[in-house]
């Protein structure tokens, strides 16, 4: 994979503003509130892929994490996160997160969002894998990602009343402007969408913030919407901004098994079936979990999903079973009604019979390298949420920092910009030869990516995936349409993702090597990735401890 941007015709419309914002998630729109409150007079444009609550973050159920409740502190919040992280957690920035973490949930309610609290007034915590205390606020029971976005589009709404905010949906992003000394200058945009600017244009600015989501889509099983095709992460390699520790991705152990034939986005069953109680079984109805961890099926997620494949593997099967019965009716109702519905609307009442589940690729915890306010490798490059490798998550992001990760570092991003806003520069011309890939590589990549790249990984098969992908990348087209660069952003994300996870030969979080299966201290540390003219390229930096 050489270094090249993808193929766009000039542009052919431009809008000039102070700071760019891709996405329209949690991170994205935070950033927006934040920037909005810090800097009132500052121009903004905030895209978005699809419509503005189209992401990552409505789907999300189980909550957000935060040391809210009696009994529990910050101390114990950064204690189970850096055990989840196997390690490679950077201790300052989920020092940060755990610390400004409380505040930053108490600002989403004053803005609004409503989470559920008990009959006497407090909000109901409840517990995930890898939590030893209930520090999870949620919302609607299991439409937690729901009610944030709600939350934040409203007052993204009200924000909107001045002329200095614009928002355009519909918007894919494609490369990065840069000036002559490597500064950021804005970004390319192909819109698609009637009343909107359309076609592809140039959006000058001197910050950008990319806060596009993950690469779920990388693979045949995911939990992510079909936006999540790692255009973020892409986008900062081709600009020259360094990624890390995009070999752990996070498969989200419990996912609703639809069939043989099912892909895409699949129904997610929530950790807090199993904070509240639910177990995990095989066809003949025996609980499995139970000796493979001290937390048993409250275990770390990467852990659980591992124990879920060795079970398939054992019984030749393509599924377990998550059984809730015992929980009842009248938990199922009030608890998880999104997840009871989904699980009729697929013809399974978990109230009467166990569910069948799957690992399925869920969360990237490896992203564009930012430091503690969210700077890229980039001057004027910034990345929040699942974008983002802030070093919070390590090698296993313990379940649900990512909404709080959102939060907190959306908001350091805008103080970071507040403390000085450059002018911005003039865009120099991008020599790079041009190119995008046929979207007919898209399944092949995926099905690739799923058999070799997945849970259960190998030097051989990672070899036999970095093959296929470097055939697969050789299928140029030259239709620039969003098909095409979404194939072209898939297939470097998987590229890089496939060396590094190639590179590590130890097992450790949710990066497991059957030819290598027990950690190794001399590889604890970071693969970092660059994308230069001669290609991608990785170097390893140890963990430096406090």
């Amino acid at each position: 994979m050489i270094s090249r941007r993808l193929l766009a015709p000039p542009p052919g419309w431009r809008k000039d503003t102070d700071v760019v914002v891709v996405g329209s998630g949690v991170a994205g729109v935070t950033t927006v509130l934040a920037i909005r409150r810090v800097m009132p007079d500052a121009r903004i444009l905030l895209a978005t892929k699809s419509v503005l609550d189209d992401g990552s973050t409505r789907w999300a159920q189980g909550g957000v994490a935060a040391a809210l409740g009696p009994g529990d502190s910050p101390g114990q919040h950064l204690s189970d996160t850096l055990i989840a992280g196997a390690g490679l957690c950077d201790v300052r920035a989920v020092r940060t997160l755990v610390t400004e973490g409380p505040d930053a949930v108490r600002r989403l309610i004053a803005l609004g969002a409503e989470f559920d609290r008990e009959p006497s007034g407090p909000l109901s915590l409840t517990r995930e894998g890898g939590h030893l205390q209930r520090r999870i606020a949620h919302a609607g029971g299991d439409a937690t990602g729901a009610e944030i976005s709600r939350a934040l589009l409203v007052a993204l709404a009200g924000a909107g009343a001045s002329a200095e905010l614009e928002v355009i949906e519909h918007a894919l992003a494609l490369d990065l402007l840069l000036t002559d000394d490597g500064k950021a200058a804005g970004i390319t945009l192909h819109v698609l969408g009637e009343g909107q600017t359309d076609g592809v244009g140039a959006v000058h600015a001197p910050a950008v913030v990319l806060a596009t989501g993950g690469f779920g889509q990388v693979y045949l099983a995911t939990t992510n919407p079909a936006v999540s095709t790692g255009d973020g992460v892409a986008l900062a390699l081709r600009a020259g901004a360094a990624i890390a520790d995009v070999e752990f991705v996070q498969f989200h152990p419990t996912v609703l098994w639809l069939g043989p034939d099912s892909r895409g986005r699949q129904p997610l069953i929530s950790e807090a079936v199993r904070g509240e109680g639910a177990y995990l079984v095989n066809e003949a109805g025996r609980r499995f979990m139970t000796g493979q961890h001290p937390l048993a099926d409250l275990a770390p997620r990467d852990v659980v999903a591992k124990a879920i494949m060795r079970e398939m593997l054992a019984a030749r099967s393509d599924h377990v079973y998550l059984d809730g019965r015992h929980l009842g009716a009248r938990t199922w109702q009030q608890r998880f009604p999104t997840i009871a519905a989904s699980c009729r609307h697929h013809g399974i009442d978990p109230v009467s019979e166990p569910i069948p589940v799957v690992p399925a690729a869920h969360y990237a915890s490896g992203g564009v390298r930012t430091d503690l306010n969210g700077r890229t490798t980039v001057p004027g490059l910034y990345a929040c949420g699942e974008t983002a490798c802030t070093g919070v998550h390590g090698a296993n992001r313990l379940a649900s920092n990512s909404l709080l990760e959102g939060l907190v570092f959306a908001e350091r991003i805008a103080d970071a910009l507040a403390r000085g806003l450059p002018a911005c520069g003039e865009p120099a011309l991008d020599h790079r030869p041009a190119g995008v890939l046929d979207p007919s590589v898209i399944r092949p990549l995926q099905q690739l990516m799923s058999s070799r790249a997945g849970v259960l990984r190998s030097g051989t098969g990672l070899s036999e995936a970095a093959a296929g992908l470097s055939e697969l990348g050789g299928q140029e087209c030259d239709k620039p349409d969003a098909a095409a660069w979404q194939a072209t952003n898939l297939h470097l994300v998987a590229s890089a993702l496939v060396r590094a996870a190639l590179a590590r030969q130890e097992t450790r979080g949710s990066h497991w090597r059957e030819d290598f299966a027990e950690p190794d201290e001399a590889w604890r540390g970071h693969l970092v990735c660059s994308l230069g003219s001669a290609g991608l390229r990785e170097e390893f930096e140890p963990v430096v401890d406090e």
